[in-house]
């Protein structure tokens, strides 16, 4: 683990920016000195499931394109230019089987594969490239990626023409955005839980050199350090999405929700209509979070996996320091209805699981004991 310490209180750097506070002295940087690699993007995510015919049509009213269908494979797409966005393959039972990320070049997946003891595998001729397959603390499977094949870019929804303040750029004209499938443009990022939350968030930074944009804390547990990271990729001076991965403390090892950009807010709400009016289950939304600021939308696959829309995310380079605010549900939004016990993972439908998990962690060797159990109770009614 590298954990560069603070030297000082961080009021300047926020001051009017993303975050009302940095860190304290000592606590965690959020960056690694000297990492292994620094990954470019989050590439795709991977799935099995049982039934692709139902995964397909809801992947169709979220918004995807199709970039492969076989018996065994479904590879889901963005409009963007890139890798798909999702793989789909047909499996016993339903799981999330696991992220790629996209190395800078190939030299950074052989370096990675040197100093790992991982081999290189080429990837099927559907992706191509190579890859270098790895596990991360937490037990996630974890593939770094380069040289895949480019999908060519498909024509994106255009946003809305808007009269916005001083500015009256729409003259004679009027804004009827249809009630048809926002057109995801590309997979924004994964949020995940660990039980080992601290491990793993250092592996991530050691490994391939993100940085953490805001860190959250349980209320009245600042001192027991952060139990949730919003990380970013290291592109120097080039802005990188507010978070690629999230990462929070908890009783499972387990996905949360993935992510997928749409062009502005009425796609995203017409969007919703579409799904809405076609029986899907909105999770929470519409709203405007805090930590990335991002207009949001989230949905349940007929999986049960978690999915949100999302526009107008925060962009930064890697020169600003790390925010950290009280990890609350009233803290997830500027604006919206509150969070629901549904995206909370505190609705009777999931409270077996999540007893049973509770039970497991405490009983097990990890990070999570019973005063960040206390901890995670006060998320939900603070």
């Amino acid at each position: 683990m590298t954990v560069t310490p603070t030297t000082d209180v961080h009021k300047d750097v926020h001051s009017d920016l993303h975050s009302e506070k940095g860190a304290l002295r000592g606590e965690h940087s959020g960056r690694s000195r000297d990492p292994v690699i620094r990954v470019a993007d989050i590439a795709w995510l991977e799935f099995d499931k049982p039934d692709l015919v139902r995964a397909e049509a809801f992947a169709r009213a979220f918004g995807f394109g199709i970039a492969l269908r076989d018996p065994q494979e479904l590879h889901l797409r963005g409009t963007s230019a890139g890798s798909p966005c999702v793989i789909v393959r047909r499996g016993q039972r339903t799981r999330f089987a696991g992220l790629a990320l996209r190395a800078a070049d190939e030299v950074d997946v052989l370096r990675l594969a040197d100093k790992t003891g991982a081999p290189v595998h080429r990837l099927p001729e559907t992706i191509g490239g190579v890859a270098v397959a790895l596990t991360d603390p937490s037990g996630m499977a974890v593939k770094v990626v380069a040289g895949t094949l480019e999908l060519p870019e498909h024509p994106a929804q255009p946003p809305q023409i808007l009269n916005s303040g001083p500015a009256r750029p729409r003259i004679n004209a009027t804004v009827r955005p249809p009630r048809v499938p926002t057109r995801v443009q590309r997979l924004g990022h994964v949020v995940l839980q660990s039980t080992t939350y601290l491990k793993t968030l250092n592996w991530y930074l050691d490994t391939f050199g993100m940085i953490v944009s805001d860190f959250l804390f349980f209320p009245g547990q600042r001192a027991r350090g952060p139990a949730m990271s919003f990380i970013r990729c290291d592109r120097g001076a080039t802005p990188a999405d507010h978070h690629t991965l999230a990462l929070a403390l908890g009783p499972a090892n387990q996905y949360v929700h993935s992510a997928y950009e749409v062009s502005d807010l009425d796609a995203l709400a017409a969007g919703g209509e579409y799904l809405r009016e076609r029986g899907y289950f909105r999770s929470w939304g519409i709203g405007r979070h805090i930590q990335g600021s991002q207009l949001f939308d989230y949905w349940r696959d007929p999986d049960g996996f978690l999915v949100e829309h999302f526009a107008d995310g925060d962009m930064f380079d890697n020169t600003l320091e790390p925010g950290w605010a009280p990890f609350t549900a009233s803290g997830l939004a500027q604006w919206g209805p509150p969070a629901t016990k549904d995206f909370l993972d505190a609705s009777p439908r999931a409270a077996r699981h999540q007893l049973t998990s509770m039970v497991t962690a405490l009983r097990g060797d990890n990070e999570f004991d019973l005063n960040r159990l206390v901890g995670l109770l006060k998320v939900a009614i603070s």
